[in-house]
């Protein structure tokens, strides 16, 4: 018992160091540079080694990327729960989000970029379900009468539209605020509209 104990941690060390070696080497030198060669050279085990871990580099992808969403997620609560009131929520929440994907841009093309075994939507993964999660519970007061699923689904996608083409130099640089500022104010406007028709 205490032989096979032992293996099994040796193991989920091993998948763990493959894990972070990857996002490390994704994180300084890009994707294309993560190899199972490299990978093996950098952590001194043998390529059938990382082969009994992961099926290849969309397997570690995969993997890399639900780390990411894990902390996303977290992020995403922490940014929520300590705001005073929902219209507040939302811009702690969308400021957390584009903080997030521009200060770790390789960890974000793992989540939301590049080919993945992930499934989005029904079936999704644990670590997806709880962000979207985080991502309804922000958005829910400003859905009125809107599917709040839909809702969620525009604005992440709002989001990562502004995330990703910001760090792709597309926007203005020096503008993430008051762009996030727009988007807020939006959103409480339709939010005020909808509550006015509703009372008359």
């Amino acid at each position: 018992m205490g032989i096979q104990n032992r293996r099994e941690r040796e193991r989920a060390d091993r998948h763990r160091l493959i894990v972070d070696t990857a996002r490390e080497l994704a994180e300084t030198e890009g994707w294309d540079a993560v190899t199972v060669r490299k990978l093996a050279d950098r952590i001194e085990y043998s390529q059938p080694v990382l082969y009994s871990h992961f099926a290849g580099k969309r397997a570690i992808v995969t993997a890399v990327a639900l780390d990411g969403i894990t902390e996303l997620a977290a992020s995403l609560h922490r940014a929520r729960t300590t705001a005073p009131d929902a219209s507040a929520a939302l811009a702690a929440v969308a400021r957390a989000y584009t903080d997030f994907a521009a200060g770790n841009p390789a960890l974000y093309d793992a989540m939301f970029v590049l080919p993945t075994d992930l499934t989005f939507g029904d079936g999704a993964p644990e670590p997806l379900r709880n962000a979207f999660a985080e991502l309804v519970t922000t958005f829910a007061p400003f859905a009125r009468k809107t599917d709040v699923e839909t809702l969620t689904e525009t604005i992440w996608s709002t989001l990562h539209g502004l995330a990703t083409l910001e760090r792709n130099n597309r926007l203005r640089p020096g503008h993430r605020e008051e762009r996030l500022a727009i988007l807020r104010s939006w959103l409480d406007s339709a939010a005020d509209d909808s509550a006015a028709r509703n009372a008359n």
